[in-house]
């Protein structure tokens, strides 16, 4: 049985929902102790709880010790990962994109496909938007071989949550390929969505756009972000959602095929115009910085090029606390080798797939 310290490290929920993945992958059991120790309010919360029940559900595996506020459990996984439809509701405005990220990597391997919709918050600080799911990380992986669709249904924001997400996964049909970003290369285009639900006599998608297409300009770079009224799947001024929310995000593409996030959720008191300033000062920090991908993407993107068979490269803003935890996990759990020199970030994989897995 493979023994984490959850208080190692980022001490956070990262190391809750990868070491539980990535365990399932490996075919290790897990014992996992002090969880979040260091937040403050440690243990397992909502969404935490709901991801790791996800992981056990789709690979057949059993938790012993996991409900809210738990400290420590154990998790035997099983040995296979069944593919087809799933429904979970986190019960709260815990983020649907942190669940995303606790079963994708298992959905990639299943043996079918696999249909997943997911209730619980979108846009909310400390955990990167749907956006930047939807329009970064999963064309990186694309570009690695997987193939996802991720539609949002209902927008959710803290506190009421209710949004909802569905994602189809396919099985992949051979390892993941290695990405290598090792040069920023020249900007091709910045885009981006404004989102509002419940408030359009704010005109808060607008002013949010209108304030970041405003600051690029002003720091030599020109942004289309969209504004979709009424439309399917990324209403403006949607009226489904279950109470008013804002979230905008903007992407960067470079000739070498780089893509660069920035998002903020809106929240009590923070104007449209501060979130249109700092997303457009984020998405400046990481062209500017010359790294090939942002904050939350680095980080992300980490299991993945672990199970990719070869060598990726990247160049990163910087080292942050998760970035840190992930490659401690994956060196752990998958025995993958990484290395980090300057601000470049070398991750060998393993190659992984269900008969060497």
């Amino acid at each position: 049985m493979i023994e984490i310290d959850g208080s190692m490290k980022s001490g956070s929920g990262t190391i809750v929902r990868d070491a539980v993945s990535l365990a399932a992958l490996a075919g290790q059991d897990l014992h996992l102790t002090n969880i979040r120790t260091k937040r403050p309010k440690p243990g397992l919360r909502a969404q935490h709880l709901r991801g790791i029940e996800a992981i056990a559900e789709l690979c057949r595996g059993r938790l012993e010790g996991a409900s809210l506020g738990s400290r420590e459990i154990r998790f035997f996984p099983g040995r296979t990962i069944r593919g087809g439809r799933y429904e979970w509701d986190i019960g709260t405005a815990g983020s649907t994109t942190m669940l995303v990220l606790c079963v994708l990597p298992l959905a990639l391997y299943a043996d079918k496909p696999s249909s997943f919709r997911i209730t619980g918050g979108l846009f909310q600080d400390f955990a990167p938007s749907l956006y930047s799911l939807q329009y970064v990380l999963l064309p990186l992986l694309k570009s690695m071989g997987a193939r996802i669709d991720l539609k949002i249904i209902r927008p959710g924001y803290v506190p009421k949550g209710q949004g909802q997400i569905a994602i189809d996964v396919m099985p992949l049909k051979r390892p993941l390929a290695p990405i290598t970003l090792a040069v920023q290369g020249n900007l091709v285009e910045i885009k981006g969505i404004a989102l509002s639900s419940l408030l359009k006599e704010r005109r808060v998608s607008d002013r949010m756009a209108e304030e970041c297409q405003k600051s690029l300009k002003a720091m030599g770079y020109s942004a289309r972000i969209d504004l979709l009224y009424d439309t399917e799947e990324n209403p403006v001024y949607e009226k489904s959602a279950a109470q008013a929310g804002a979230a905008l995000a903007v992407w960067a593409r470079t000739d070498k095929g780089c893509l660069l996030g920035a998002d903020c959720a809106g929240a009590p008191r923070r104007s449209s115009e501060f979130i249109g300033r700092k997303v457009a000062g984020m998405l400046a920090e990481a062209l500017q910085s010359g790294a090939t991908l942002d904050f939350h993407i680095a980080d992300q993107i980490i299991p993945f090029a672990a199970l990719a068979d070869g060598r990726s490269t990247f160049v990163i803003l910087g080292i942050t606390d998760h970035i840190d935890s992930r490659l401690w996990l994956v060196e752990t759990l998958l025995g993958a080798k990484t290395e980090i020199s300057s601000r470049i970030l070398r991750i060998s994989g393993i190659g992984y797939s269900r008969t060497s897995g």
